[in-house]
């Protein structure tokens, strides 16, 4: 695959513009299918003075701005060719430009926090402290290779590139001698109090999981979809695993305003090991669930499912519709109620709740996929935005991998200020 840009006309420097970016497949000679993206670069204004139905959509984007429209072809249909439309958003600071930093006063939730309710981003010039976790599971099934790297060479990347001091970052992996440095059950919940204890406003806190994760059924009502996510311990078959519910009690809900924590979780089903109620995707966007087309896709599976004889997807099926239509809205009401902070979190984890996340081969050695992305982008551009660096890491693994690392935060996040740490 290979790109190439047309601009007509050129754009101005200052102006608005649109990007239309178009995917054709053309047939070798060989049989093979070549994908050729192309982008047509137009002024908002020709889109304006045409009352293109592009601008009349979406008129409510704040100028200037860039707007990326992606057209992806669908299955045709009969007389008809379709395809679907998606826009972003970059702001009008410019892609090569330096993001702006976060603000210093106290902000404001918004619609469907509590009332009267403020969170503080964090200057990050404070103390550090780091705590990072490598777990291989060595003579365990399903042994990892890559975690101890990544924990190595976090710690490497936190030293050299934000002036973390050694000393002030707990390490717990499971090649150690130290009874007190093996990533137990016990060590890691006693690690995580000692990273949040005594935190003070514009502190800068960070910890790194590299491990397995899973999920297991949701006793409180907090989770959309059912499921809390865990995290597995090196001693997890005597011990047990970790829920998000309790590292969100740690290490979220005891935070002063102002106090940043930065959280990678480089696991499977980690899309909300914190429980950090703010979600945002690619193009920058608050996901909200819409619970009402979840269930109707889940009918129509079962109904498909039903029509192919497939019994047992429809009991699947129909039993997740039910767990949805029971949860309803309140799940989502709930978690913002009760999971929202004051603080400044922010973390990037390395898959979806429902996808897991690879292992990979860099420079020699196995690494975590998103430890590895994480790295490679910020020591290659260390002044990115929030979403630029969401996009970066997704840039990173899109076309090796299926995961898709996602971004959450305990407060509305402008992604467009500037990654701080």
């Amino acid at each position: 695959m290979y790109y190439q840009n047309y601009n007509y006309p050129p754009p101005q420097s200052a102006g608005e513009v649109a990007t239309i970016r178009r995917r054709n497949n053309n047939n070798s000679s060989s049989g093979h299918q070549h994908h050729r993206r192309r982008s047509l670069t137009i002024p908002m204004d020709t889109l304006r003075q045409h009352n293109h139905p592009i601008h009349t959509l979406h008129h409510n984007i704040r100028p200037p701005a860039i707007m990326a429209i992606t057209l992806r072809p669908r299955p045709r249909r009969r007389g008809h060719s379709i395809a679907l439309i998606t826009v972003s958003h970059t702001p009008s600071w410019g892609r090569s430009q330096t993001p702006p930093r976060p603000p210093m006063e106290a902000q404001q939730f918004g619609k469907g926090a509590p009332s009267n309710y403020r969170f503080q981003y964090s200057a990050c010039t404070g103390r550090r402290k780091a705590l990072l976790i490598g777990i291989n599971y060595a003579g365990q099934p399903n042994a990892l290779r890559g975690c101890i790297n990544d924990v190595t060479n976090m710690s490497t990347f936190l030293h050299d590139r934000y002036g973390y001091r050694r000393e002030d970052m707990v390490i717990l992996t499971d090649d150690q001698q130290n009874p007190m440095s093996m990533p137990t059950k016990a060590n890691i919940l006693r690690a995580m109090q000692w990273l949040v204890k005594d935190a003070q406003p514009n502190d800068s806190l960070f910890i790194h999981f590299s491990g397995h994760g899973g999920r297991t059924p949701d006793l409180d009502g907090d989770e959309e979809d059912g499921y809390d996510d865990v995290i597995y311990p090196v001693d997890y078959r005597t011990a047990g695993h970790i829920v998000d519910d309790d590292m969100h009690d740690i290490m979220v809900r005891r935070l002063q305003p102002g106090v940043r924590l930065t959280a990678i979780f480089d696991s499977c089903h980690s899309g909300t090991a914190l429980d950090l109620p703010y979600v945002y995707s690619t193009q920058g966007i608050l996901k909200e669930p819409n619970l009402a087309k979840e269930a109707a896709q889940d009918l129509f599976s079962a109904i498909t499912s039903y029509g192919q004889g497939d019994f047992a997807s429809v009991a699947q099926t129909a039993i997740g519709f039910l767990k949805k239509a029971a949860l309803g809205d309140s799940a989502r009401e709930r978690t913002v109620r009760t999971k929202t902070s004051p603080a400044d979190v922010v973390m990037f984890s390395g898959s979806k709740d429902t996808q897991t996340s690879a292992d990979t081969f860099q420079d020699g050695e196995a690494r975590g996929a998103l430890s590895w992305a994480f790295i490679k982008t910020l020591q290659q551009r260390p002044q990115q935005s929030y979403l630029q660096l969401l996009n970066s890491v997704r840039s990173e693994l899109e076309g090796k991998y299926s995961q898709k690392p996602q971004l959450s935060c305990s407060h509305p996040l402008d992604v467009n200020l500037l990654f701080v740490m």
